[in-house]
Parts: C-alpha cells; sequence; structure tokens
C-alpha cells in the first residue's frame, strides 16, 4: 500500500489511509462514526466491497423494477450487507473478530465511497 498518508471525505463518508501508523493503517466512515482497519481487514473489505458491487451489477438485468436486493458477503474478519435497489443501496458493515465496530453507508455515499476506492487502489497499482 501506499507510503504516506491520505484522506478522502463526502457527503456521509471518509475514507482514509496511513502508512506511518503502526497498526490501523486505514479508516472508514460514515456521517457521524468511523473504524481504523488493519491492512488484512481493509485488504478484505475492498475485496468484499468490489465482490458485493459486481454482484448486484450482474442482477440488474434480472430484475424487475421494483425489486430489492439483500446482499450480504463475509469473510473471518469483515461482514457487508447490500440492500435496497440495483442502483440504490445502502450499505452496513460489521467486524468480525477482534474488537467489534458496525457503520453504515447511505445509497448516496456507498456510490460516492466506491468511486473513491476504486480511484485508491488504482493509484496503488502504480
Amino acid at each position: 500500500m501506499s507510503n504516506g498518508a491520505f484522506l478522502q471525505k463526502g457527503d456521509g463518508w471518509r475514507l482514509g489511509w496511513n502508512s506511518n501508523a503502526s497498526n490501523y493503517r486505514a479508516m472508514l466512515g460514515g456521517q457521524d462514526w468511523a473504524i481504523e482497519l488493519n491492512e488484512q481487514e481493509f485488504a478484505d473489505f475492498c475485496r468484499l466491497f468490489g465482490q458485493l458491487v459486481d454482484t448486484i451489477e450482474s442482477l440488474k438485468n434480472e430484475l424487475m423494477d421494483e425489486e430489492k436486493i439483500n446482499c450480504e458477503l463475509e469473510s473471518d474478519l469483515i461482514y457487508l450487507l447490500a440492500d435496497g435497489y440495483p442502483d440504490s443501496y445502502c450499505l452496513r458493515i460489521l467486524l468480525n473478530q477482534g474488537r467489534r465496530a458496525e457503520g453504515n453507508w447511505s445509497s448516496l455515499a456507498v456510490i460516492q465511497l466506491n468511486a473513491a476506492l476504486k480511484s485508491f487502489l488504482t493509484s496503488e497499482q502504480k
């Protein structure tokens, strides 16, 4: 992951990284909450969130307009739940091990967080 630190934020979401931190290098946040994650937890979040977005995108053409989705993915460390419509869903995160924490993002925040996360991960691959 990147050297240095950054914080991106928008309406109802925050994404941070500090490579100089000793343990919790990543931070995810919402309107009035934040969770610090270690590298393994953050990697699981990124992987699961990407899978969730891809799964929901693949379901769009199979659902009627009024059909809601409820999609969950889980690792040993992270649990994610998407709830809503394929184009507009809220997202909930829970930590599964060690310290316990949870948070959620509105549908608008999910769209913006997804874009920020993709940008961060793309910059990490360079």
